[in-house]
């Protein structure tokens, strides 16, 4: 089930999250930071288990502009749609609150390719390399793929 996170999601979300910034998959996020953008979060909940497998953030960048974000499924429980769903998850809010552009950056190009997003230089997203972008351990040699799906199409 995919719904809006709730403050009891946050500390497993961030232990999730930091599994995969241990291995450079994505950024960690502290409790601060999850607690403060905790409504721009969804997670997945295993309908068997009642845990967090998977979560995703839409964070707004501009008017015109927000980023997927914080994308982590467990491990046991790849290859089930899951991270799809998150993403559209993130996706149809977008459109609701008539936002023009979605981004990622990512190491999973082909994963986002699969959902519509084309491949740009990172380079045109300039408020983002100033904000999240400082506190990564790889900056400024970014190495990550930059994604877009323009929404206006569509």
């Amino acid at each position: 089930m995919i719904r809006k996170a709730k403050i009891a999601d946050v500390p497993p979300v961030q232990k999730m999250l930091g599994e995969f910034a241990r291995d450079g998959r994505l950024l960690a996020r502290s409790l601060s930071e999850l607690y403060t953008n905790l409504r721009d979060m969804y997670v997945y909940v295993d309908g068997e288990t009642n845990q967090i497998a998977g979560c995703c953030s839409l964070h707004i960048i501009w008017e015109n502009l927000a980023e997927v974000r914080s994308l982590a499924v467990a491990p046991s429980h790849h290859k089930r749609g899951i991270g799809r769903l998150l993403v559209q998850a993130c996706i149809d809010e977008a459109r609701e609150l008539g936002i023009k552009q979605v981004f990622a950056l990512t190491y999973k190009d082909k994963f986002f390719q699969h959902l519509g997003f084309r491949v740009v230089d990172k380079n045109i997203f300039p408020q983002k390399i100033w904000a999240d972008c400082l506190h990564c351990p790889k900056f400024p040699e970014c190495d990550e793929i930059a994604l877009v799906l323009d929404l206006s199409e569509g």
